[in-house]
This record gives structure tokens, sequence and C-alpha cells, in this order.
């Protein structure tokens, strides 16, 4: 089992000047969700993700030796702009991983920004934003040290990409990706995401994620606090055994392509991450009136024509619609006459089951 001693870099070249790397990320979306963390980013609980495919932050890291290599610095540009409510987290992000990447003092970091979707939509663009950076970092670690394998350099990104934001370790490598100890499931770590242990079922190939846009606004509640206030929640020990009962479930779920209890862990998942905000202290509601009626709407619909659609939901307002790709064009038709009123500005976004990361160019 690895330890956080696995991630510390121990040898170097530092004949590297110069240079940058640009790498994507996807977002991810949570079929058995995380919600309460331990220190470290540490989830209490295990999760299970499917990773997206165009949904994706795309991160250039342009790097400048500096002759003070004291501590490292940044500038960050978000889709062209400075951004300085970003600087803060980026800053911390740094701090978190410099005892695992002590080389980041060497340099100064140019660091250009973008997503392929609306920011604040309510897709995890801080899961895929830290991915996207971790990987450019570990891009420049295998340059110092060529000697590092593929699967440490995944693994690492991953670990890296955790101290970011918990959720941004599922958006590195895989399909379906597994995040948190779990007994039966292979190799699984509270460090790092790892890819589904076992064969998935051909029904979830090329599964189809439609977001509903139903409020595009900063959530009233981010999801740092909301984690926070999961360590004096009543219920919040029901809520971890009960994640992990569903993360059993959904393996089978997953191996056999039951998609009728695929739609009940999801869904059921999906309410009980807001039951818990609902029961915090203090309490607080993130969903809108129409993100209620997207759901009532999608049940009417699946009850009337048996469709194996499903809803979930992040720590937002916006509607995740799941299906499988050979019901897409009776669904979308679905969502263009019953759903697309709910919007905000009538906005979706069509996405499906990906692969995980990139890296897209080295320079």
């Amino acid at each position: 089992m690895s330890t956080t001693n696995d991630f510390i870099f121990f040898s170097a070249s530092d004949t590297v000047a110069n240079g940058s790397f640009t790498c994507s990320a996807p977002s991810n979306i949570a079929l058995v969700k995380y919600w309460g963390k331990k220190e470290n980013q540490i989830p209490a609980n295990p999760s299970v993700s499917f990773t997206l495919t165009d949904c994706k932050t795309i991160t250039t890291l342009i790097f400048t030796k500096k002759k003070d290599q004291n501590n490292f610095s940044f500038e960050l540009l978000f889709e062209g702009q400075p951004k300085p409510d970003f600087n803060p987290k980026i800053q911390k992000f740094l701090e978190r991983i410099l005892p695992y990447c002590p080389f980041l003092n060497w340099y100064h970091f140019s660091i250009a920004t973008q997503n392929t979707f609306p920011h604040s939509s309510g897709i995890a663009s801080s899961a895929s934003g830290m991915a996207a950076l971790a990987l450019t970092i570990m891009s420049l670690e295998k340059v110092l040290n060529p000697s590092i394998s593929d699967e440490h350099f995944y693994k690492k990104a991953s670990f890296l990409a955790r101290l970011g934001s918990g959720s941004a370790c599922r958006s590195i490598k895989g399909s379906v990706v597994v995040w948190g100890e779990q007994a039966d499931m292979e190799n699984s770590s509270d460090l790092y995401g790892v890819a589904f242990p076992t064969k998935i079922h051909e029904h979830f190939n090329n599964y189809q994620d439609t977001i509903l846009l139903v409020d595009q606004g900063e959530k009233q509640v981010s999801s740092t606090v909301g984690h926070d206030l999961m360590h004096q929640h009543p219920f919040a020990t029901q809520r971890f055994e009960q994640a992990r009962h569903h993360l059993s479930a959904m393996k089978s779920v997953l191996e056999t392509g039951n998609l009728v209890e695929f739609i009940k862990i999801v869904e059921s998942e999906a309410l009980t991450l807001h039951a818990m905000m609902l029961t915090s202290m203090p309490y607080f509601i993130l969903m809108k009136p129409n993100t209620l009626e997207i759901i009532q709407k999608i049940w009417k619909f699946r009850n009337e024509t048996q469709l194996p659609l499903c809803f979930t939901l992040d720590a937002g307002a916006n509607v995740h619609v799941l299906y499988p790709e050979n019901v897409r064009v009776k669904v979308l038709q679905f969502i263009q006459d019953e759903l697309v009123g709910y919007c905000q500005n009538g906005q979706y976004i069509c996405d499906q089951i990906g692969t995980g990361s990139q890296i897209i160019l080295e320079n």
C-alpha cells in the first residue's frame, strides 16, 4: 500500500532552465458521492465517478528558472485575463505539494488556464483545473527525473491533484475512477484515485451525461464549507456507512450492467448528498425550484417510457442526466421538449464518459 513518502521527490537534474507544458483534464461526475473529509484532503468515505470527455480544463504551465531558489512564484491568467480571486487557491495548492515537489522553488511559473464549459456552471471546474495543473507539474518532474515510470507519474499526479481539490484526483486516469479505501476495491487508496479494478459492462460504453444548467451563479455555500460541516453532523456516521454499502453495490452494477440498480443507487446518492446539506448546522439548500421540477419530470418520463435515464446532482442546483448511448435520440428529444425551459437561458451541455487527462504539448 502506498504512503505519502512514496511521492517525495529525491533526485533531479537541475539543468532545465525553462520550458512549457500544456495538459488537459476533464471534470468528473460522482456516482457515489464523497462529502466530508479529514486532514490533508483525506475523504471521510470512498467514492466512484464517471470521467467526462468534453467538459475539461486546458492548462499551460510556463516555467523559468530563478536566481532566488528559496521560494516559488507564479502568475495566473484565466481565459486570457488575470483572475486574482484564484490566486489564493493556487498559492495554497503549491504550498501543500511543495514537500513532494521541492523543485517548485527553482522556478517562476506562468499559468494560463481555460475551461471548455462555463465557470461556476455546477460542473466541477476545481476538479478539472487542479488535475490539469497537477499534470503539468508532473510533466516538469518527469523532465527533471526521467527515470520515473508512467504508473508513478499518473499516480503522483492524482495524489497532487487531491491536495488541491479532493475530487480532482478522480480526473487524472480512467473512465470510471474510485477514490478512497474500500476492502472490495483492489488497490483503492485514500491518497489518489484508481481506475475501476474490473471490466465494466458494455451498457456503460459511451454513457451519456447531459448537464442542465439550472443556475450558473456562484454557490451560496462553498463545497469546502459543506465538507467541514460533516464533522459535527448528526447523521455523518450513517452516511459514511451508506456510501460504503452503495460503492460495493455499484461495483456489482458496473460489472453486470444492471441499469435498474444503477438508477436506484445514483439517484439515492444525489438526494442523500443534499439531505446532508439540509440537515447540517447551519443548514443550507443548494437546489433551486427548477432542480426539483426537472427531477419530477425525469421520474414521470421514465415511468411512462421505461427508458433507463436518471439524474444526479453535485453540490449545486444543476442536474446531470445520465443515460445509455442507445437511447440518446429519445432522451435528447425529451430534454428539448420538457426540460430546456427550466434551464437558465435554455442552456445545457452534452457530454459522455471519457478516459481522463492528456498531455497536449511539451516545449
